[in-house]
Order: C-alpha cells, then structure tokens, then sequence
C-alpha cells in the first residue's frame, strides 16, 4: 500500500475486503480521525456507510412493524421482541452518526445537522413515550405526541441520510437504487401512522364477529380509560379513535408529495411507482408472517401504487413546466387515489361478499376536494420555497464565514 493510499484510502477494488467487520476495520485504520464536514470520502467508504444506514433503517422498519400489531394483541411491552429488533437500528445509527460528526466524511454541514437532529429527537422522544405510558397507561393511538415525535425524529434523519447521498454518490444505478431505498423508508415512516386505521378496522370487526384479536387483558384497560364495560363503545375507542378524514388526505395527499420529491431527486421516470411498489411488497412479506406467528394483521394500503403512477404521469405530461406539473399533478393524484382507495374498499362486498371483515378503512370522501387543493398548492410552492430556503442559508453562511487572512 502506497503512502497516498494509506492517508487517502482510496483503494483497488480487489483490496476492498467483503465481511462488514473487515471494512469496518479498515476503516477504523485509515479513517479514524477528526474532520470538519463535508472531508473528501473514498468510493469504498460512502457505499458502505450509506449500506449500514439502510440496513439499519431496515432494523427499525421491521421492528416497528411488528410493534404496531404489537400493540392490538398485547398489552405489555416491556423488552418486546419489536423493540429490541428496533433498537439494534437505533444502535447502528448512533454509531453512524458519531462516525460522521468525528471524522467529516459522508456528509456536509447540512446534512450532517439534519442527522444529529434527527438522533436528538427521537432520543428525547423515546423515554418521554416510555414516561407517558407509565404514567397514563398504554397510548391507544399511533398519532399520539410521543409517538409524533418518533417519528418526526426518524424523518429528520431520513432527510438527512438523503440529502448527504444526494450530494456525495456518483451518478448511475448505485446511486439511484440507494435513493429509491431511503424514500421507501422515508416513505414508510411518515405513513406510518396510517396504521391504526388499518389494523384498526380489522381488529372492530374480529371483535364484532366474535373472535377478538386483543388479550382480554387489553381489552379492560382501553375500556377502563373511559369508564366503560368491554362493548363495542370501548372497542371502538381502542381500535379506531381516529376520524375518518385524516386517513385519506394522510395516505394520499401527503404521500403524494413524497413520491413528487423522490421522483424530483433521482431523476427516475417510474421513482414514485417504484418507491410505491417497493413498500407495498414489504407489507405484503409482513402481512403473512405476522398471521402465520398469530398476530393481528391489517388491509394492505394498494391504492398507493396509483398515486405513485400519478405523480410519475405529471412529471411526464408537464415535461418540466412547473406549474403544469403540479396542476395536472394534483387532479390526477385526487383522481387516482381516492378512485383507487374506493375500488379497494369495494373488494370486500365484490369478492368476500357479507364476510365481517373489510378491505379498506373507513373514508370521508368529501376530502378529495382538500386534496385537489392542498397538493396544488403544496407542490406548486415546493420549488421556490425550496430555492428561498437555500439562499437563506446561503447568505446566512457567507456572513458567519470567517474573514480572509
């Protein structure tokens, strides 16, 4: 190994060892020192730090997945099997993160803040959740506070993840593979949520026929909350405390936006049905693991795969006109999604007939119209908000960059 190659890093690939301790080894070896953000970084050393965060964001998407059916089967949490596959991904990113604060490498100021953001806030949310459900009991929904706040954080520090590989990978599949893979999570995380509707509904009615999903044990505590016998009342309570608005503009109004924004950042004709499809074949891996380990499953969101075509269709048909590209957007992820969303809902009486169960959560369809609106508007002022918000930061470095010698 020559004297450049020793201090740079940068390396043949037949040197370039396979097992991940290897690497990290290696690492350790030529790269372990302090450095500002934004420190040049080997081919080698960016695709294997960006590969550990997306398999530790696979660490949390399993972990957290499992949780949430979790949570309408038992009421006790303490070291459960979910939260300690979740926490294996929140190890990997604090080490992630402590590499890229120490050593410069892999990321630039912005993105780099952005993760040690990210981390900060989910740190503080997570034992203010683990304070509020021993001080309140169990937290019955998926958008309470403390749960916002795991989420928020996780989100930051996708951003952050993005915006470091945006601006750090070479152009080609490797790049565009990885982007396609962080806005699936990126994805996942923020529909998250979404959840309690869908494995809501379909623990209402298991109970309403008769075969209850959740431990008695849970069942009289969410009953207990509100000062009620174990009836449909109090089902209801647990399983679906949500209004039916929030799923609809939630799932399609604000994915819509998502799959614009990966769409826009990998340059990929089909990114949105791709990010799309890639998340709808992860739940559909989950949903019959989980019922083969017995526990209760949810109705698996398909209509997103439309609003993915939609928003691959605008960027098609306005062809770079921005303003075309977010109106023809906006009525065609309005049209799609919700027609979509009600053809999915249709499938139980099609297919399974007066079977109690359902397909889709419950919707209030008058907020196609709060879509149509909403994501014209929003997506409209995506790019000169975004360009406002670069010159800002742009002035806001130039007057606190240190004078010349």
């Amino acid at each position: 190994m020559t004297k450049a190659t020793e201090v740079t890093g940068d390396l043949s690939p037949g040197v370039i060892p396979r097992s991940p301790i290897a690497k990290t080894k290696l690492f350790f070896k030529l790269h372990w020192h302090r450095g500002a953000p934004g420190q040049a970084t080997p081919d080698w050393v960016l695709n294997f730090c960006y590969g550990m965060w997306l398999a530790a964001f696979a660490f949390k998407l399993v972990g957290s997945s499992w949780d949430m059916s979790w949570h309408f089967m038992w009421l006790r949490d303490d070291l459960a099997p979910p939260h300690l596959i979740n926490t294996v991904g929140t190890v990997i990113i604090m080490v992630l993160v402590a590499i890229h604060s120490y050593t410069g490498m892999g990321a630039d100021r912005r993105s780099l803040r952005l993760m040690q953001i990210g981390l900060v806030v989910f740190l503080i949310a997570a034992p203010l959740d683990v304070i509020n459900h021993r001080v309140n009991g169990l937290d019955l929904t998926a958008w309470s506070p403390s749960h916002m706040m795991l989420y928020i954080g996780t989100g930051i520090m996708q951003a952050g993840v993005i915006m470091g590989w945006l601006k750090y990978a070479k152009p080609g599949r490797t790049r565009t593979g990885v982007l396609i893979g962080l806005w699936t999570f990126f994805l996942e995380n923020t529909f998250f949520p979404n959840g309690q509707q869908e494995y809501g509904i379909l623990g209402l009615r298991a109970w309403e026929r008769g075969t209850p999903e959740a431990e008695p044990e849970l069942l009289n505590f969410a009953a207990n909350q509100i000062g009620h016998p174990v009836d449909r009342v109090a089902v209801e309570y647990f399983t679906m405390p949500i209004d039916d608005w929030v799923y609809p503009l939630w799932g399609i109004g604000v994915m819509a936006l998502i799959f614009a924004l990966a769409r826009h950042t990998t340059g990929f004709r089909w990114a949105g049905t791709t990010v799309a499809a890639a998340y709808l074949g992860y739940r559909l891996v989950m949903w019959p693991l989980l019922l083969g380990m017995g526990f209760p499953i949810s109705v698996v969101p398909f209509y997103l795969l439309a609003v993915g075509l939609a928003v691959d269709l605008a960027f098609r048909i306005g062809r770079g006109h921005p303003l075309l590209t977010a109106g023809v957007g906006a009525l065609l992820v309005t049209a799609f999604g919700y027609g979509m969303l009600w053809v999915q809902s249709q499938f139980r009486p099609w297919i399974l007939g007066d079977a109690h169960t359902e397909s889709a959560p419950p919707v209030a369809y008058w907020t196609a119209a709060v879509c149509l609106v909403g994501v014209g508007v929003l997506w409209t002022a995506a790019g000169p908000g975004t360009r406002a918000v670069n010159s800002w930061l742009e002035k806001r470095r130039e007057k606190t960059a240190l004078p010349a010698a």
